[in-house]
Protein backbone atom coordinates (compact mmCIF):
# COMPACT_ATOMS: atom_id res chain seq x y z
CA UNK A 1 0.00 0.00 0.00
CA UNK A 2 3.00 2.28 0.07
CA UNK A 3 2.03 5.32 -1.98
CA UNK A 4 -1.56 4.09 -2.45
CA UNK A 5 -3.97 6.96 -1.83
CA UNK A 6 -7.21 4.97 -1.76
CA UNK A 7 -6.29 2.15 0.64
CA UNK A 8 -9.19 -0.12 -0.22
CA UNK A 9 -9.60 -3.62 -1.63
CA UNK A 10 -12.54 -4.61 -3.82
CA UNK A 11 -13.67 -8.25 -4.12
CA UNK A 12 -14.66 -8.88 -7.74
CA UNK A 13 -15.51 -11.65 -10.18
CA UNK A 14 -13.06 -11.93 -13.08
CA UNK A 15 -13.12 -13.87 -16.32
CA UNK A 16 -10.18 -15.17 -18.36
CA UNK A 17 -10.84 -15.22 -22.07
CA UNK A 18 -10.15 -18.38 -24.02
CA UNK A 19 -10.84 -16.88 -27.45
CA UNK A 20 -10.35 -13.52 -29.12
CA UNK A 21 -13.25 -11.07 -29.27
CA UNK A 22 -12.37 -8.84 -32.20
CA UNK A 23 -14.31 -5.61 -32.63
CA UNK A 24 -17.31 -5.78 -34.95
CA UNK A 25 -20.16 -3.55 -36.08
CA UNK A 26 -23.03 -5.25 -34.26
CA UNK A 27 -23.11 -5.87 -30.50
CA UNK A 28 -22.39 -9.34 -29.19
CA UNK A 29 -24.96 -11.16 -27.13
CA UNK A 30 -24.18 -12.31 -23.63
CA UNK A 31 -24.14 -15.89 -24.93
CA UNK A 32 -21.58 -15.01 -27.63
CA UNK A 33 -19.34 -13.26 -25.13
CA UNK A 34 -19.60 -16.04 -22.59
CA UNK A 35 -18.69 -18.64 -25.23
CA UNK A 36 -15.28 -16.92 -25.41
CA UNK A 37 -14.68 -17.20 -21.65
CA UNK A 38 -12.28 -19.90 -20.49
CA UNK A 39 -12.57 -19.52 -16.71
CA UNK A 40 -14.07 -17.64 -13.78
CA UNK A 41 -11.84 -16.38 -10.95
CA UNK A 42 -12.32 -14.73 -7.58
CA UNK A 43 -10.30 -11.53 -7.69
CA UNK A 44 -9.26 -8.45 -5.75
CA UNK A 45 -8.77 -4.99 -7.17
CA UNK A 46 -6.56 -2.67 -5.16
CA UNK A 47 -7.56 0.68 -6.70
CA UNK A 48 -5.42 3.77 -6.59
CA UNK A 49 -5.52 7.34 -7.84
CA UNK A 50 -2.95 9.90 -8.86
CA UNK A 51 -5.06 12.59 -7.18
CA UNK A 52 -4.08 13.57 -3.64
CA UNK A 53 -7.75 13.67 -2.61
CA UNK A 54 -9.68 11.53 -5.06
CA UNK A 55 -12.95 12.11 -3.15
CA UNK A 56 -13.33 15.70 -4.38
CA UNK A 57 -12.19 15.62 -8.01
CA UNK A 58 -15.43 14.44 -9.64
CA UNK A 59 -16.47 11.59 -11.88
CA UNK A 60 -14.88 12.85 -15.11
CA UNK A 61 -11.47 13.16 -13.49
CA UNK A 62 -11.73 9.70 -11.95
CA UNK A 63 -12.53 8.22 -15.36
CA UNK A 64 -9.55 10.11 -16.80
CA UNK A 65 -7.50 8.66 -13.93
CA UNK A 66 -7.98 5.21 -15.54
CA UNK A 67 -11.05 4.65 -13.33
CA UNK A 68 -8.73 4.43 -10.32
CA UNK A 69 -7.21 1.23 -11.64
CA UNK A 70 -4.33 0.13 -9.43
CA UNK A 71 -3.48 -3.55 -9.03
CA UNK A 72 -5.33 -6.83 -9.44
CA UNK A 73 -4.91 -10.18 -7.73
CA UNK A 74 -6.55 -13.15 -9.45
CA UNK A 75 -7.39 -16.32 -7.56
CA UNK A 76 -7.49 -19.86 -8.90
CA UNK A 77 -10.06 -20.73 -11.53
CA UNK A 78 -13.43 -21.86 -10.23
CA UNK A 79 -14.23 -25.54 -10.61
CA UNK A 80 -16.63 -26.84 -13.23
CA UNK A 81 -20.27 -25.82 -13.13
CA UNK A 82 -19.80 -22.06 -12.94
CA UNK A 83 -21.10 -21.38 -16.46
CA UNK A 84 -24.69 -22.14 -15.53
CA UNK A 85 -24.54 -20.76 -11.99
CA UNK A 86 -26.38 -17.67 -10.77
CA UNK A 87 -23.53 -15.17 -10.56
CA UNK A 88 -25.94 -12.32 -9.86
CA UNK A 89 -26.98 -13.92 -6.57
CA UNK A 90 -23.58 -15.41 -5.74
CA UNK A 91 -22.71 -14.33 -2.20
CA UNK A 92 -19.24 -13.10 -1.29
CA UNK A 93 -18.09 -12.96 2.35
CA UNK A 94 -15.03 -10.79 2.97
CA UNK A 95 -12.90 -10.32 6.09
CA UNK A 96 -10.17 -7.90 7.06
CA UNK A 97 -7.75 -8.95 9.81
CA UNK A 98 -5.10 -6.68 11.27
CA UNK A 99 -1.38 -7.49 11.27
CA UNK A 100 -1.72 -9.46 14.52
CA UNK A 101 -4.53 -11.62 13.08
CA UNK A 102 -7.43 -9.96 14.92
CA UNK A 103 -10.60 -9.62 12.86
CA UNK A 104 -11.20 -5.92 12.18
CA UNK A 105 -14.49 -6.44 10.33
CA UNK A 106 -16.42 -8.59 7.87
CA UNK A 107 -18.65 -7.61 4.98
CA UNK A 108 -21.10 -9.35 2.66
CA UNK A 109 -21.90 -8.70 -0.98
CA UNK A 110 -23.01 -10.44 -4.14
CA UNK A 111 -22.59 -10.47 -7.89
CA UNK A 112 -25.55 -8.15 -8.46
CA UNK A 113 -23.35 -5.20 -7.43
CA UNK A 114 -21.48 -5.58 -10.76
CA UNK A 115 -23.97 -3.90 -13.14
CA UNK A 116 -26.64 -6.31 -11.92
CA UNK A 117 -24.67 -9.43 -12.93
CA UNK A 118 -20.97 -10.04 -13.70
CA UNK A 119 -22.01 -11.48 -17.08
CA UNK A 120 -23.80 -8.23 -17.94
CA UNK A 121 -20.71 -6.23 -16.93
CA UNK A 122 -18.46 -8.37 -19.15
CA UNK A 123 -20.83 -8.13 -22.12
CA UNK A 124 -21.15 -4.37 -21.72
CA UNK A 125 -17.37 -3.96 -21.67
CA UNK A 126 -16.84 -6.13 -24.75
CA UNK A 127 -19.44 -4.15 -26.72
CA UNK A 128 -18.26 -0.75 -25.45
CA UNK A 129 -14.68 -1.53 -26.48
CA UNK A 130 -15.83 -2.90 -29.85
CA UNK A 131 -17.70 0.36 -30.52
CA UNK A 132 -14.30 2.07 -30.21
CA UNK A 133 -12.52 -0.43 -32.46
CA UNK A 134 -10.89 -2.29 -29.56
CA UNK A 135 -10.99 -6.05 -29.14
CA UNK A 136 -9.99 -8.43 -26.38
CA UNK A 137 -7.68 -11.39 -26.83
CA UNK A 138 -7.45 -14.91 -25.49
CA UNK A 139 -5.61 -15.02 -22.19
CA UNK A 140 -6.73 -11.58 -21.03
CA UNK A 141 -8.48 -11.23 -17.68
CA UNK A 142 -11.48 -8.97 -17.26
CA UNK A 143 -12.61 -7.94 -13.80
CA UNK A 144 -16.27 -6.97 -13.59
CA UNK A 145 -16.50 -4.53 -10.68
CA UNK A 146 -16.75 -4.74 -6.93
CA UNK A 147 -19.27 -7.06 -5.28
CA UNK A 148 -19.60 -4.87 -2.20
CA UNK A 149 -18.64 -1.60 -0.58
CA UNK A 150 -14.84 -1.40 -0.87
CA UNK A 151 -12.90 -2.76 2.10
CA UNK A 152 -10.84 -0.12 3.90
CA UNK A 153 -7.39 -1.52 4.66
CA UNK A 154 -4.15 -0.50 6.31
CA UNK A 155 -0.58 -1.78 5.82
CA UNK A 156 -0.15 -5.25 7.31
CA UNK A 157 -3.82 -6.24 6.97
CA UNK A 158 -4.83 -9.65 5.64
CA UNK A 159 -7.87 -9.58 3.39
CA UNK A 160 -9.86 -12.68 2.52
CA UNK A 161 -12.94 -13.31 0.41
CA UNK A 162 -14.99 -16.48 0.20
CA UNK A 163 -16.98 -16.81 -3.03
CA UNK A 164 -18.61 -20.08 -1.96
CA UNK A 165 -18.49 -22.70 -4.70
CA UNK A 166 -16.39 -20.34 -6.85
CA UNK A 167 -13.40 -20.34 -4.53
CA UNK A 168 -11.53 -18.17 -2.06
CA UNK A 169 -8.83 -15.55 -2.32
CA UNK A 170 -6.48 -14.07 0.28
CA UNK A 171 -4.15 -11.09 0.19
CA UNK A 172 -1.52 -10.17 2.76
CA UNK A 173 -0.62 -6.48 2.57
CA UNK A 174 2.95 -5.46 3.34
CA UNK A 175 3.41 -3.67 6.68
Amino acid sequence: LQGNRMRVVEPEFAFRLGADLAPRDRPRTQEEVFAAVASLHPAFEVPDSRFGDFTVVGAAQLVADDACCGNFVFGSAASDGWRDADLRGARVHATVHDASGVLRYAREGDGSAALGDPRVALTWLVNELASRGIGLTAGQYVSTGTCMVPLAVTPGDRVGADYGRFGKIDLQLAP
